[in-house]
């Protein structure tokens, strides 16, 4: 079984990090955009900033098609 790249979305606000995840797991992107945010405020042991900007540098882009 293959499995495809986590890599950022085209479907993209900031950098895709969101719409990336989205899309590796077959879910809405603004759902998950959504969740991101609200786990982001209301954890005080998230720091959702600092793990998007290093999901950012981590995830490769997406090749083009």
């Amino acid at each position: 079984m293959t499995q495809r790249p986590l890599t950022r979305s085209d479907n993209r606000w900031l950098a895709g990090v969101c719409g990336g995840i989205a899309d590796y797991f077959g879910w809405s992107a603004g759902l998950t955009r959504l969740g991101y945010i609200l786990i982001s405020i209301l954890s005080a042991g998230f720091p959702g900033i600092l793990v998007y900007i290093v999901l950012w540098l981590v995830m490769p882009a997406r090749a083009s098609a």
